[in-house]
């Protein structure tokens, strides 16, 4: 039989805040990446792919979109990705350019989603603040981490290393040979980004560029505290 009086004393002894922490940036990052996966299929349905469409990829389900590894690497590390939304470029009238549209929409709705949720944060800052709850605390932490995650998305799937969004602008660029040809490194190139995020190669200089993008997007956030001011004065 289980001693339930050990378990209560463990119950009171976890701490809490770890798995409130957790949860706060499994949230957003399920977020920024649903909503970056089902951008890449929908882009790609308008310009006449229905792959993603016929296999359920558009759906804001995060299930569908989920890489289990992928999630925990934007938990530790602010970095990760999803599972790719399946795209058929044979199904594009004009295939590598609408293949790069279709990647550059990924980390376009992501940029998009910071700014809005910037604007939100600071919309509800001073509500938050004058609440002053651990609640209140915590809606203000979920929205700014939304944000932050969300951009940081953006600047990683930039990166021109397949299969990342960057490399498949990059290769419209290339001929129809090489772009073939460089496309067949692609199941290695997701070990590489693995290794040189996890030991700061790449994690650093991404942090930098994150957090530079992050304070220039920041002006939307002044805006909605502007407006919230406002309104409470």
């Amino acid at each position: 039989m289980f001693n339930t009086g050990s378990f209560s004393d463990v119950m009171r002894n976890l701490d809490w805040s770890v798995l409130t922490n957790m949860l706060l940036r499994a949230v957003p990052a399920l977020i920024c990446i649903t909503l970056h996966e089902l951008s890449h299929g929908y882009v790609a349905y308008r310009l006449g792919d229905n792959t993603a469409k016929n296999m359920g990829r558009l759906t804001l389900n995060p299930i569908k979109h989920l890489d289990i590894v992928g999630l925990i690497m934007m938990i530790a590390f602010n970095f990760g990705w999803a599972k790719p939304v399946p795209v058929d470029m044979r199904n594009f009238k004009s295939p590598k350019r609408d293949m790069a549209i279709t990647a550059l929409a990924g980390p376009v709705s992501n940029v998009l989603i910071c700014c809005v949720v910037l604007f939100i944060y600071g919309l509800i800052f001073l509500p938050c603040k004058i609440a002053d709850t651990t609640f209140a605390d915590s809606i203000l932490t979920l929205v700014y981490v939304t944000a932050y995650l969300s951009i940081a998305f953006a600047v990683f799937n930039i990166i021109p290393i397949p299969p990342l969004d960057g490399s498949k602008v990059l290769f419209s660029l290339m001929s129809d040979r090489s772009y073939m040809k460089l496309m067949r490194y692609e199941r290695y190139g997701m070990i590489v980004l693995l290794l040189l995020v996890a030991t700061n190669v790449l994690g650093n200089p991404l942090t930098v560029a994150t957090d530079f993008v992050f304070e220039k997007l920041f002006v939307f956030a002044d805006w909605g505290l502007a407006l919230s001011s406002g309104l409470f004065y």
